[in-house]
């Protein structure tokens, strides 16, 4: 891939926060302020919904590198929110604290 212009960069960059947002409103990632899990799947539709609406309002504009990122993203954002969407919230707070790179606590684990 050659240079990306400053446009594509910013662009790339915001469909990503957009990413994040998203897996973190799913309880995939920890929020940044509390370090907890934090599930709100309404949030996370919004989020989806909200790269959807980049990925056609630019649709016709993108460069290949572009389109490529955005069907990567809402793949991933979609099959994970349908993931979340059939657990029960409990499961998925309880599957979200179980973090592999954590440290065992000091309770003989």
């Amino acid at each position: 891939m050659s240079n990306p212009s400053r446009d594509e960069t910013l662009f790339l960059q915001l469909v990503a926060m957009f990413q994040y947002a998203a897996m973190q409103q799913m309880g995939k990632l920890p929020s940044p302020v509390t370090g907890k899990i934090e599930r709100d799947l309404a949030q996370a539709r919004l989020s989806i919904d909200m790269i959807e609406m980049l990925k056609a309002r630019t649709q016709g504009s993108q460069s290949a590198p572009e389109s490529e990122f955005l069907d990567k993203v809402l793949f991933e954002l979609r099959m994970n929110f349908v993931d979340e969407s059939k657990r029960p919230a409990a499961e998925s707070e309880a599957a979200g604290d179980a973090d592999p790179q954590k440290e065992p606590e000091a309770n003989g684990e």
